[in-house]
């Protein structure tokens, strides 16, 4: 148990130094490619900004109520299902049939395969709509089931284009998180002013092009102010194009007049369709829509068949940036609502790294002197156990770049605590051998065999639990999972081979000695 061959001794410290010397890019200022990872620091101990966002699912319920509209009487059609009095509201469809084709309708509403209009959902086990029936009158609205599964693709979805989003803008180490059914978490470490991501993050950014009219025409119209103008136009309903078909678009500036422009690509189906269009319609003025508002209105000079196209406007560059920005990252699937919002300045982040700091020096000196004091020189060796431990920790969370909160520091502290204890558990084991009369060697030997199973016992029962916590937790009740399971690992490498290793180097340099601890 206490011979160790060169082999061993050679990987147990090479482990030790490769680890431990990534822990050291946190304290330099440097370029240098070996020093780049770093640990990023959190909310509370940086500062930043946080919101709470909220994802209304309303207006998706509405259009996928709507959606099954022309399905629907495709396949009333298709079963010769007469049908009258056919009424569209934002909640619910509502039309007549004949007594003698309800218990047909039941049928093919309740279909599980190929049902082009009532999507059966497995995980539920329910169908997306459900309907009543009142004096041959049907009644078909979204059901509970069919809610829940839009809300959750809806947050989903809205989750990837929020990240999306914020990584365009350059922020480091967002906390992105679902909070309840329909909420989303934002957390931006050193972000000290959110009114630029609040704005990107409130357009739902749906883009289309639609042609001005002068007339209501087959699809309808609606009359739209074109932004920074007082100019009203009227926009036909009909989307020749939606954002969709998008596939990048660049912030760029004008070469004839020098303004900022936003230029965009579209993929081969979009290339095709804007083609065909500009084509037909040469002369007439094409509106570029945002979010139901009018950005610009140019007249079509000529058939525009490459793909590629720019949008001008009232624009700054920054504006032209973030235009550009939001069409990327693609349209949100919902409008979302600020709901709470906190900005947490530098100067508490600071006093909490302190603060933390400091309970950690005290921790760790009282530690030392404690372990000094109770077990002279392998007290002294549990405390170089104890500080090669911290240096892997830290060497291990900078690998991962991970982010450290002040739970995280919290954490670390624990981490001290439990290295300690191991390293107590082995040396009362060993005092219980040496009252047997046993000779130092076998003492010592017996101490850590008969020891190993308690340390190993309370380190995984903690483990699981931080395990748990990870999982089931959120923010900073993860951070403090994390460096309390890393922290665990490291305890018990450095307790069973660090600390054995220099006991065992003692030990055997002492043979004849009267050794006490």
């Amino acid at each position: 148990m206490l011979n160790f061959s060169k082999t061993k001794i050679i990987l147990i410290y090479l482990t030790f130094l490769l680890i431990s010397f990534f822990s050291f890019s946190n304290f330099t200022k440097t370029d240098n490619i070996l020093f780049q990872k770093k640990i990023n620091l959190g909310l509370d101990l940086q500062g930043g900004s946080y919101l709470l966002l909220e994802v209304d699912s309303s207006s998706i319920e509405k259009r996928r109520l709507q959606s099954r509209v022309i399905p629907l009487k495709k396949e009333l059609n298709k079963n010769s299902i007469t049908f009258n009095n056919f009424l569209i509201s934002d909640y619910n469809i509502k039309f007549k049939i004949n007594k003698g084709d309800i218990d047909k309708f039941k049928k093919i509403f309740e279909k599980k395969n190929d049902n082009q209009f009532n999507i059966f959902l497995p995980n539920y086990n329910s169908f997306e709509l459900d309907y009543k029936i009142s004096n041959n009158e049907i009644n078909i609205n979204l059901s509970k089931q069919g809610i829940i599964n839009l809300q959750t693709a809806a947050v989903d979805q809205s989750i990837e284009i929020v990240r999306r989003r914020i990584d365009e803008t350059g922020t480091k180490e967002p906390s992105i998180l679902k909070r309840g059914s329909n909420r989303i978490l934002v957390e931006l470490p050193g972000l000290k002013n959110p009114e630029r991501i609040k704005d990107l993050l409130g357009k739902t950014a749906e883009l289309s092009f639609r042609l001005v009219t002068k007339d209501k025409g087959e699809f309808g119209s609606e009359k739209l102010l074109i932004q920074g103008t007082d100019e009203e136009i009227l926009v036909s309903k009909r989307i020749i194009l939606s954002g969709e078909n998008l596939i990048d678009a660049q912030p760029r500036y004008d070469n004839l007049n020098n303004q900022p422009i936003v230029a965009f690509s579209l993929d081969r189906l979009g290339s095709q369709r804007f083609g065909q269009v500009t084509s037909k319609n040469i002369g007439k003025r094409l509106a570029i829509i945002l979010d139901d508002e009018a950005i610009s209105a140019p007249v079509i000079k000529d058939s525009i068949t490459g793909g590629n196209g720019t949008i001008s406007g009232d624009f700054t560059f920054q504006s032209a940036t973030d235009l550009a920005l939001l069409l990327r990252s693609g349209a949100l699937p919902t409008p979302l609502t600020v709901v709470e919002e906190r900005t947490v300045g530098p100067d508490l982040g600071q006093d909490s790294i302190e603060a933390g700091v400091v309970s950690l020096l005290i921790g760790f000196l009282l530690v030392i002197i404690f372990m000094i004091t109770k077990y002279k020189i392998f007290g002294l060796i549990a405390n170089l156990a104890l500080i090669s431990n911290l240096l892997m920790l830290l060497g291990i969370l900078t690998v991962l770049e991970a982010t450290l909160t002040l739970p995280g520091i919290a954490g670390i502290i624990l981490t001290v605590g439990m290295a300690v204890d191991a390293n107590v558990l082995i040396f009362e084991r060993i005092k219980e051998e040496l009252r047997k009369n046993n000779s130092n060697i076998q003492a010592f030997d017996l101490g850590f065999k008969r020891s190993i199973v308690t340390i190993l016992d309370a380190n995984i029962t903690t483990l699981i639990a931080s395990t748990i916590l990870f999982i089931f937790g959120s923010g900073p009740v993860k951070g403090f999972a994390v460096t309390l399971s890393i922290g665990l690992i490291t305890t018990l490498f450095s307790a069973y081979y660090i600390s054995r290793h220099l006991i065992s180097s003692v030990l055997f340099r002492n043979k004849e000695k009267k050794l006490f601890i």
